[in-house]
């Protein structure tokens, strides 16, 4: 069993209803990793992402291995039949095959370079471990996805909901760099498994893949889609069309109290980091209606779930 996308899910309210029940009892389990090893090999930095998986995985009771590519492992070729005469040290053939022989479980975090469409979206790094490791593969998030923390959104809003079918508006929000769509993808295909009237928001010439977002509602006016919404979540992405772009910096997409004013009673969600008075004002991530540190804090159980079915899976 490998967890690569949200898609992997068979049940979502399944899923959450199990992941709720391990965080009521997080240790309840933790003789099923006894003598098992998490291998997580990260390819561009982490702070909730790395943690969380670590405790999720010590919960569980596994060892856990830590490398960082970007300045310890030796840099990797991807390509088959690739004559190896430039700056790559190694091929992905005897890495991945190489660290199986280490771990019970890999997990990869490995994001979009933003410079080659069709390259971020073939996953280079994600499909050549899962095409050579031969032991299951976690996604921490990859340059088209991070179903690690749409999992955990979901966890959160089942949290706090307070009607069978809250509206769900996922807002663009500026930022001064260019970046993946990886969370908002997992976002919308995560939101496509509820029940909820669900919203995506964004300057014209924003929309993400069209493959992802299918027949998904997408309001151009941010403060229509913010009227008697029950759940804000924003988060930029940089074009998706004129790929890796920063082709709008409008700071009226910023989320602030006034928008905050249209909703009813909306929480405000978050991945994290998030940049303040950027994306949102202090005022909204500062108010009782934030509830992105419970979402970090649901980060452990949605890990804990997916290493936990793994390991069921291999017994």
């Amino acid at each position: 069993m490998n967890y690569i996308s949200i898609e992997n899910i068979d049940s979502l309210q399944k899923w959450v209803k199990q992941a709720l029940k391990i965080k009521k009892n997080p240790l309840k389990n933790k003789k099923l990793g006894k003598n098992k090893t998490l291998g997580m090999l990260f390819f561009n930095p982490s702070l909730r992402t790395r943690l969380s998986t670590q405790k999720a995985a010590l919960n569980l009771g596994m060892n856990v291995m830590v490398m960082n590519f970007t300045n310890e492992g030796w840099t990797l070729e991807f390509g088959d039949g690739a004559i190896m005469d430039q700056g790559a040290s190694e091929h992905i053939k005897e890495a991945a095959a190489v660290v199986s022989q280490y771990c019970d479980i890999i997990a990869i975090r490995a994001f979009a370079g933003l410079t080659d469409k069709e390259k971020d979206n073939a996953e280079t790094v994600l499909t050549g471990f899962l095409k050579y490791a031969t032991v299951p593969v976690v996604n921490m998030e990859s340059a088209t996805g991070h179903p690690l923390q749409s999992l955990a959104d979901a966890i959160t809003m089942e949290e706090h909901k307070t009607t069978h079918r809250p509206k769900v508006v996922l807002t663009w929000a500026p930022h001064p760099k260019a970046l993946p769509q990886a969370v908002a993808n997992s976002f919308v295909q995560m939101m496509q498994l509820q029940e909820a009237d669900f919203v995506i928001t964004h300057p014209k010439g924003y929309e993400l893949n069209p493959e992802i977002t299918k027949d998904s509602t997408i309001e151009y006016d941010q403060n229509k889609a913010f009227e008697n919404a029950d759940f804000i979540y924003a988060k930029n992405w940089s074009n998706y069309n004129d790929y890796g772009k920063i082709t709008n910096s409008d700071p009226n997409w910023t989320v602030n109290a006034a928008k905050m004013a249209l909703t009813n009673n909306a929480k405000f969600m978050h991945c994290l980091p998030v940049r303040r008075n950027v994306i949102v004002s202090d005022e909204v991530i500062d108010s009782e209606n934030s509830i992105v540190i419970e979402q970090a804090n649901n980060r452990t159980y949605s890990a804990q779930l997916v290493l936990q079915k793994i390991l069921e899976n291999g017994k």
